[in-house]
């Protein structure tokens, strides 16, 4: 039997406003900030009573690009693809689509574990949820909250499968601060934390090339040798022309 329409409760809203940049998992770069406002039927200071006492909340949300740009999940009605080629194998190795964390599913929702931050009460926009160590990009949906039980959530002798190799290395970030300085100054540390992570895919290693993403507002750029990231130039992102 279906199960009921689902509806986001709240948006995300973070400095990142493309995939690419995108930390690959929630928490491995805590500088980086996230707020959470809810839609007008769920602007209930009653409905997150407790919370407080909490550090750390899951999040469940939606893949919002990826599910239109593929048309499946809960956004469409085309079948989904059994095996996915995870880019950290180098994007020619499949592995099955439930043993991975890929966006292109049967049902395109994400899970993350953020860190709880601050309840703010906004005066229009109601309770407003302030987390840290967000992946999610600025507007994606979120479908629900549940609160972080350590005593139930924290396994300890967990394996992480073909995942486990992957754990990277951060790599080292050279931005002079002529660059660093165009940026807010509470936002540089998230972005340095970004760069150190590496946004590029796994398989591109050409230190010519000049990569970019948007941040905060900017559009930073950047090249990588070996293990150093240097940073060409943060640039005002230019407004989209419409037609």
């Amino acid at each position: 039997m279906a199960l009921h329409t689902i509806e986001p409760i709240a948006h995300m809203h973070t400095n990142l406003t493309g995939k690419f940049g995108l930390p690959r998992q929630a928490g491995v770069v805590p500088e980086l900030t996230g707020v959470i406002t809810f839609e007008p039927d769920y602007r209930c200071a009653d409905a997150l009573r407790g919370l407080e006492g909490f550090s750390h909340i899951w999040l469940l949300w939606g893949f919002s690009e990826s599910a239109k740009e593929e048309h499946h999940g809960f956004y469409g009605d085309a079948p989904y693809a059994p095996t996915v080629r995870p880019p950290r194998l180098g994007g020619n190795l499949r592995r099955g689509v439930f043993a991975t964390r890929s966006p292109f599913r049967p049902n395109a929702i994400g899970l993350s574990c953020v860190r709880f931050v601050e309840l703010q009460q906004d005066p229009e926009l109601g309770p407003v949820l302030i987390v840290a160590g967000a992946d999610l990009l600025d507007g994606t949906p979120i479908l629900d909250i549940k609160p972080y039980l350590p005593h139930a959530d924290c396994q300890p002798e967990a394996t992480g499968g073909f995942s486990a190799p992957l754990v990277e290395k951060e790599l080292q970030v050279s931005c002079p601060d002529a660059q660093l300085e165009k940026l807010p100054a509470e936002k540089r540390a998230a972005l340095l934390g970004v760069l150190a992570q590496d946004p590029r895919p796994a398989y591109q290693e050409d230190p010519t090339r000049v990569y970019g993403f948007g941040f905060a507002g900017f559009e930073v750029k950047f090249t990588v040798a070996g293990d150093t990231l240097t940073v060409q130039e943060i640039l005002p992102k230019q407004p989209e022309e419409t037609v």
